[in-house]
């Protein structure tokens, strides 16, 4: 990890869209002091990195090269620093701040080969596309359901109108035990939007040549997760200007997350 203190001038002068401050800003509900104290390159560059490297289907070398080509220079070792420190943070902020979910949960479990070994992932969102968790585990029994179910109560804190799955046995099981009173409608058609979720899981489980461990694959699309989807504004959906506005929203949302000013 990167700890000196500073910004090198050479650092500071590439920072064309960035403004480097004295004063590096800190994410709200961390700690009083700046959690980017002690770090040798500012907030603004950190928090690109991260945001380039969740946003989109790159690699860790590939946010390296984007960042050399404006002049700064950091090893993607870093970068992967990087994201795991602050994504977490990030994201966990991100969550804390999100608008309170819709009352329809739309659940489904995908596999992944983890190690030569097959695993599920499972993902709950809403009618509108917000992922509100995932779980990654070896089977997708009854017991695996139950668990699932429970982590996504706790997370939550209140109970769904309806929940919508496929036609697989377990979670009908763990929903007669957990949620009795829950409408439970069960159809492969109207599960579409979040087999339409899995698709940024994928691409990114391509580009990093599948997940080393079970470990590695929960705690990173945890961070993947919330932070892709906060940019995913449906734009299908939106006028040209409605769009505009909900980006600068989610941006703004970003900047007081990370504790960076807007650029002037």
């Amino acid at each position: 990890m990167i700890t000196r203190t500073g910004i090198f001038p050479s650092v500071t002068a590439a920072l064309s869209s960035w403004q480097a401050r004295s004063s590096r800003g800190s994410v709200p509900g961390m700690t009083a002091s700046s959690p980017y104290r002690g770090f040798r390159y500012p907030a603004e560059v950190i928090q690109h990195a991260v945001w380039l490297y969740h946003c989109f289907s790159l690699s860790l070398r590939d946010v390296e090269t984007i960042l050399a080509a404006r002049g700064i220079v950091v090893s993607y070792e870093t970068i992967r620093e990087w994201s795991l420190r602050f994504g977490r943070q990030f994201a966990n902020e991100l969550k804390r701040r999100r608008p309170r979910p819709g009352d329809k949960r739309h659940l489904d479990e995908v596999f992944i080969r983890i190690d030569g070994k097959q695993h599920y992932l499972w993902r709950a969102i809403d009618q509108d596309g917000q992922v509100l968790d995932i779980l990654v585990q070896s089977r997708r029994n009854t017991r695996a359901a139950k668990r699932f179910f429970r982590k996504l109560l706790r997370g939550l804190q209140y109970v769904p109108r309806v929940i919508v799955t496929d036609k697989l046995k377990s979670y009908g099981a763990a929903k007669r035990t957990i949620l009795p009173h829950v409408e439970h409608r069960q159809s492969k058609c109207l599960n579409n939007r979040i087999e339409v979720s899995h698709q940024p899981t994928r691409r990114r489980e391509r580009q990093m040549q599948r997940f080393k461990s079970a470990r590695h694959a929960q705690q990173f699309l945890s961070i993947h997760a919330r932070i892709h989807n906060h940019f995913q504004l449906r734009r299908h959906r939106l006028s040209a200007s409605d769009h505009r506005a909900a980006r600068n929203i989610a941006f703004q949302v970003w900047r007081d997350v990370t504790g960076v000013a807007a650029v002037r």
